[in-house]
This record gives C-alpha cells, structure tokens and sequence, in this order.
C-alpha cells in the first residue's frame, strides 16, 4: 500500500507541478537559449532504482563536455565550468525542477536516495552499493538535503583532493543516512522529508533534520 500511495502522490504532485511551473519554465528556457552555449536541457546518465540507469532532467548550468574538464563529476564552488545564469539556477536549485519529467515517468519519486553518476556511486562501499537503490531515489531526500550544499563543503578543504575527500568522508556518511532513510521509511517520513527540505530552501544554515531525527548518524565530522 505504501508503494502505491507514494507513486499515486508522485504522479499528482508532478502533473500538478507542471501546470504551476509552465509559466516559469518558458522565460528560462528563453534566457538559456540566449545565454552560454545555448543549451536549455542537460541529460545525464544516473543509477536508479535496482542500480538500473536512467537519463536525469535538469536545466544546463555547465560548459558542455563539464565531465571531461576541471573536477569532473564533482563541482565546487565558483567552478569556472558553471555559466553565469547557471550559477543562479544551482544556488535556487532550479536548475532541477525539470526532474519533474523524471518523476512523471516514474525514473525517480519525490523522495529517495540522490541518484548519482557512476563516478561518485563508485565511492560508496559494497554494501551501500548494493542496497541504496533497493527503493526508487527521489527529487529529495534526507541525503540531498544533508548535502544540499556539497559544493561549499569539498571547496572548503584546503590542499585536498575533492574526489579523495568526496570516497573518504562524505560518501560514507551519505550511505549511512540513506540506508537510514530505508529502515525507517514510511509514507509519514516522505511528508516530513518534503517540508524539511522546503524549509532548508528558505533557511539554508538550518540544522532542523537533527532535531527532527534524533536517531540520525552521528554528524560528519573532516
């Protein structure tokens, strides 16, 4: 019954948000057109549910062939690849609301686990490999919202490298809260998830899932 009511709840929310989001999306769409390289969409290959792939949705915020220049997978802070109007599409995270697409089509849910390129899903250990992705990742999460600002977190290290300090410090810790979210999930855990993460986007400094969680992992600590 879960699964059906969560997929039930992805379909309406993501129709929903569509019809809200048209409007907002067509002058984006508009200024990406104009601006940078010209491309509106970046597709990208990501691990999905049974670790099966899938093209991910987002707004193009990066020089084309990002992949394969500078950090790679990884994007720090003021990375030299992220465009101007880029910037400001990753700082609101609009740059993924087109992931709506992807919800629709059932690729991914409203909550789950970060769906990852193969690169950073290498980091994780064998056992969080092979059962991260046991339920569907999601738009949200508790992972992407511990992480909501990765990007300053591996900037602030100093002469470190950012893939290095990405496999030793935050992808243990990512495993852990996410295979957290899989033992305690539930349909009342998705709803606090989603305003969780809605408030985070407005107070961006706040610590709240603690509190809400006491039995969360213990802090990263680097």
């Amino acid at each position: 019954m879960y699964d059906f009511f969560k997929r039930l709840l992805d379909i309406i929310v993501s129709l929903f948000s569509l019809i809200i989001l048209l409007p907002f999306f067509i002058p984006i769409i508009i200024i990406l057109r104009l601006s940078g390289e010209g491309e509106v969409f970046y597709f990208q290959e990501r691990y999905g549910i049974h670790n099966s792939r899938f093209q991910i949705w987002k707004f193009a915020t990066m020089l084309k062939n990002s992949m394969n220049i500078g950090s790679g997978s990884i994007t720090l802070q003021n990375d030299p690849r992220v465009t101007r109007v880029g910037s400001f599409l990753r700082k609101t995270k609009i740059n993924e609301l087109p992931q709506i697409i992807n919800i629709l089509k059932g690729d991914i849910s409203l909550v789950g686990p970060r769906p990852l390129v193969e690169k950073t899903f290498r980091a994780y250990n064998e056992e969080v490999k092979s059962k991260i992705y046991n339920v569907k990742p999601g738009l949200t999460g508790i992972g992407s919202i511990i992480f909501r600002d990765e990007e300053s977190i591996i900037s602030s290290i100093n002469n470190k490298d950012p893939h290095k300090f990405y496999k030793e410090y935050i992808a243990p810790y990512k495993g852990e809260v996410e295979l957290w979210y899989q033992k305690n999930r539930s349909f009342l855990l998705d709803i606090k998830l989603i305003l969780i993460t809605f408030w985070v986007v407005i107070f961006p400094n706040s610590n709240i899932y603690y509190k809400v969680f006491k039995d969360l992992p213990k802090k990263m600590k680097y």
